[in-house]
């Protein structure tokens, strides 16, 4: 009996149907329809009546339905997608109900930076050069130009435009899915909008009545954790601190970092990142003259508002055999647990492990292809760790050091190569033509995509992995 009832489904799922669709007409088989699973609207269709021979008329694109239908029977887009547009894609696939069966299509593989090229470019429509970004974990993007905010979703579609009050915003993160934090150089305060209702939902502000110098306080830099939002603060005469926000009410939690900014080594953090695995706060800071590069990185605990370790270049750690060769950019990798910085005279990387910090952490990667080894002096860098990778940027290109498995003897290493489980082998992310582009500004991963940003270019590169079979997208 069970095997009778498998042949019956069997062929019930082999019967075919046909299909009207805006005049033109279509043959498939059940099975083909139901894959688009039991919510689609395909779905529904094929459970129509069986003595009911007249087609099953559908008032769409035919051309599109076409499309949809080859990616219901193979999970790929067939070629002819590339005459349509995401957009008309995207509301085809929404109508029918297998909208997620397209963004699975359209997602780009894993991330790797060695295999990444430039997939393509976002341009908001207006204010076209971005201020800052933040990417999404779906791989979407938020950009900040002028004093709005342009969302584009996983598939790289714009979702919408928040206008803010603001007329220019310098460092905007994602702190809820619809929630950003927004700072600017020019206007005071951190400022909260909710993309979806298009609509401010709250500010912070950093006063102290007992200082009156403490006014028109603007955010250099945000984070955020589980729970709280941190954000950098500085006024006119350079005092500055950090303000712990509290999420679920949007007041201020706590303050620390207190600062006089009078000195390199008091500067405003430019840079923070949470760390949760050890509920630490990294901050940096990062100043280049006539005479170098000069600053500071500091760990917070942000319960005490102490520091659990710092170092300050020229003159920290590092003066023995470092000393005039400080950082030009520090990053924190939050999964590895590992801090990075690049050299300004040298050019070289080096990484620090935050599990064992002490006066001198630093470990100097070592290139060993001959031909990549000389970086040279540092002018414009950015570092950003993202998926155990590490991208440098200097000036226009774009570098990746990714990590391998040492085979070497561990006799024949050095004391500090020793602490280290692997090393980091450097290779070219971008081509020559790519790093004519412009000097990068920022780098951020999020998906499966890397986001570039270039000082005066319009728009938001977008970077992502070539397909093992070496299929190119059609989108």
């Amino acid at each position: 009996m069970e095997e009778e009832s498998t042949s019956v489904e069997s062929n019930t799922a082999n019967e075919r149907i046909k299909l009207n669709v805006g005049g033109k007409y279509f043959e498939t088989t059940l099975s083909t329809l139901r894959s688009g699973g039991p919510d689609s609207l395909l779905y529904a269709l094929s459970n129509r009546r069986s003595a009911d021979t007249n087609p099953v008329f559908i008032d769409r694109d035919p051309e599109i339905f076409s499309v949809l239908l080859s990616l219901l029977r193979t999970s790929h887009l067939p070629s002819t997608a590339r005459r349509f547009s995401k957009q008309e894609l995207a509301d085809e696939a929404l109508f029918y109900g297998i909208d997620a069966h397209l963004r699975a299509a359209t997602a780009p593989p894993p991330f790797s930076g060695i295999d990444a090229a430039l997939a393509a470019s976002i341009r908001p429509a207006s204010e076209g050069l971005p201020s800052s970004f933040a990417a999404a974990d779906s791989g979407g993007v938020w950009i900040a130009h002028g004093g709005q905010i342009s969302g584009y979703d996983s598939t790289l579609i714009h979702s919408g435009t928040v206008r803010t009050h603001l007329d220019e915003i310098d460092s905007i993160c994602r702190v809820w899915p619809e929630i950003a934090a927004v700072g600017s150089m020019s206007d005071a305060g951190l400022h909260f909008y909710n993309f979806s209702g298009s609509r401010h939902v709250g500010s912070v502000h950093w006063t102290d009545p007992l200082d009156p110098r403490i006014f028109k306080a603007h955010v250099n830099a945000i984070t955020a954790s589980e729970n709280s939002v941190f954000a950098s603060f500085d006024c006119p005469h350079r005092e500055n601190c950090i303000l712990e926000v509290d999420k679920s009410n949007l007041r201020i939690a706590n303050q620390f970092a207190r600062q006089s900014g009078n000195q390199a080594k008091n500067m405003v953090p430019a840079k923070l990142t949470w760390i949760p695995a050890t509920g630490v706060l990294v901050g940096s800071a990062v100043t280049g003259g006539a005479f170098g590069f000069s600053g500071y990185v500091r760990l917070w605990d942000p319960r005490s508002g102490e520091v659990v370790w710092e170092t300050n270049e020229p003159g920290g750690s590092g003066r023995s055999s470092r000393f005039g060769d400080s950082f030009a950019d520090v990053e924190a990798d939050v999964e590895g647990l590992l801090l990075f910085k690049l050299c300004s005279k040298s050019g070289d990387l080096a990484m620090a492990d935050m599990r064992f910090l002490k006066d001198d952490p630093w470990i100097y990667l070592k290139e060993k292809n001959a031909s990549l080894v000389s970086c040279g002096e540092v002018r414009n860098s950015v570092v950003h760790c993202y998926r155990g990778q590490v991208f440098v940027s200097r000036d226009g290109g774009l570098e990746v050091w990714s990590r391998v498995e040492q085979r070497e003897n561990v006799d024949t290493r050095s004391e500090n190569e020793s602490d280290a489980e692997g090393f980091y082998r450097r290779n070219f992310v971008d081509k020559r033509e790519d790093s004519e582009r412009g000097i990068i500004k920022k780098i951020e991963g999020g998906g499966d995509r890397l986001f570039v940003s270039r000082e005066d270019v319009e728009g938001i590169e977008v970077w992502e992995s070539s397909r093992s079979a070496g299929a190119i997208s059609v989108l």
